[in-house]
């Protein structure tokens, strides 16, 4: 008996040592990406962007859409979605696999300027801590614009206005809604939902944006089902 609590005890100690190892390092990782380049710079960065797109000049529907199949609890979480982290884990656990992340539109943003897309557990907690940062220093909305104009659409695309322009021959604002919910669903997998690439998966992939519209209340099950009677792929 004593002998398993000393091994519980040295367990213990080893994961709380562990812990603080990865959140010191974490901490390291984001103290010198600001180091050399500014939240605020970075920032300006985007904005300064030849084809940056205000959000009031983005179509309402592209907007609901990413919110809705990227992070619907965007306007209410702190910029780490606790439960949306708790239910991934517990996905993931379940079905023995990473078909769930987890990260909120925040943290995707504070990937896209900091880090690569092979973010290390090291540099998940400096995209943690910058998130955090982003969400002290910007509004909701404001941390929506930067994202929709710093991630990437697919066919050479990292803005929402090329990504428009590029694909439909439209300002972002002009957009329908079979082409917001197309092109809101393409940040995901760029390389395989691009309807450049291949658009009858881009089509499923667009249902999936439209079912999560549906479930938390940006459209009717009927505006739904009219957006795909208009799908070009007739994907069933």
């Amino acid at each position: 008996m004593k002998f398993l609590k000393k091994l519980l005890l040295i367990v213990v100690i080893a994961i709380i040592v562990l812990i603080s190892f990865i959140g010191i390092n974490g901490y390291i990782v984001y103290h010198d990406a600001l180091k050399e380049i500014t939240l605020e710079d970075k920032v300006k960065q985007i904005r300064d962007n030849n084809n940056f797109t205000s959000l009031d000049n983005v179509s309402l529907d592209f907007k609901n859409a990413i919110v809705a199949v990227e992070d619907h609890r965007f306007y209410s979480h702190s910029g780490v979605d606790y439960i949306g982290t708790a239910r991934a884990i517990f996905v993931n656990v379940k079905t023995n696999s990473l078909s769930q992340g987890g990260s909120t539109i925040t943290q995707q943003l504070a990937k896209n300027i900091y880090f690569s897309n092979d973010t290390n557990l090291m540099e998940k907690i400096a995209e943690i801590l910058i998130s955090l940062d982003l969400e002290k220093k910007y509004s909701k909305d404001e941390i929506l614009e930067l994202y929709i104009n710093s991630i990437y659409y697919g066919n050479g695309y990292y803005c929402i206005g090329d990504a428009s322009n590029g694909y439909f021959d439209k300002k972002p604002i002009d957009m329908s809604r079979y082409e917001s919910t197309l092109l809101a669903g393409v940040p995901n997998a760029p390389s395989v939902y691009a309807p450049s690439v291949n658009l009858d998966l881009a089509e499923k992939r667009q249902n999936k944006v439209l079912s999560s519209m549906v479930e938390y209340g940006y459209l009717t099950e009927e505006e739904s089902n009219n957006v795909k009677s208009e799908q070009k792929s007739k994907n069933p």
